[in-house]
């Protein structure tokens, strides 16, 4: 008897399964085991539709939370693993990379607030290197994340100015330049005092970088 030629009962089937009866409709390979596509209804009222081996979801599948979020793309012995979609009960989605269950890789995420993150991701975090857009302003971070937050080189990107600097713990550090769209640059130190951060001008190069003789004192 071939694998997949085995079929639960057309009648709604249960079976004892970490001691918790669960609702399975699908292929069976000859040792019983679910193999192929299949449907299953869990106890706490989740439902998977999708593809099976040796008992485990692996391959495509879509998997429905009774909160409401859901997910549809691969999976590997029961975990979410490689390409895949998830939706957020809040509205939010992420689409990209999975390993071991986990957020991994590349991917884009879409907050509820309509801001997004796509790039690097490890462990679940915001990772690596990526770029964060914030749908309100539109303004953009574009660089080094670790564990989530921002950190490493980066670009803050605004409607007319930019800054070009090391972040910390999602704060400018250290030394950096803004550039404005109008030809100039001020250039600086971030410094952190005990109550509020601020950035002290210890070296002040403001250069003129359009053609035009443009003077901004006011900087």
């Amino acid at each position: 008897m071939g694998l997949g030629s085995v079929r639960s009962s057309p009648l709604k089937e249960f079976f004892f399964f970490f001691g918790l009866d669960q609702e399975y409709d699908g292929e069976r390979n000859s040792e019983g085991e679910r193999h192929g596509h299949g449907k299953a209804r869990l106890p706490n009222g989740d439902t998977y539709d999708g593809e099976y081996k040796h008992g485990f979801r692996s391959g495509l599948g879509t998997y429905r939370f009774k909160n409401g979020a859901y997910y549809t793309g691969q999976y590997l012995q029961n975990k979410k693993h490689g390409q895949g979609i998830f939706f957020y009960p809040d509205g939010s989605k992420y689409e990209g990379d999975w390993v071991n269950d986990q957020r991994h890789g590349y991917g884009e995420y879409t907050y509820a607030n309509g801001d997004t993150y796509t790039g690097e991701w490890f462990n679940h975090n915001r990772h690596g290197q990526g770029t964060y857009v914030y749908k309100d302003t539109g303004s953009k971070y574009v660089g080094g994340w670790v564990n989530g937050s921002q950190e490493g080189e980066a670009e803050l990107i605004h409607l007319n100015h930019r800054f070009k600097g090391k972040f910390l713990n999602g704060n400018p550090v250290g030394r950096g330049k803004y550039v404005f769209d109008i030809g100039c640059e001020q250039h600086g130190e971030y410094i952190q005092s005990e109550q509020v951060k601020e950035i002290v001008p210890i070296v002040l190069n403001i250069r003129e970088l359009s053609k035009s003789n443009l003077l901004l004192s006011n900087l």
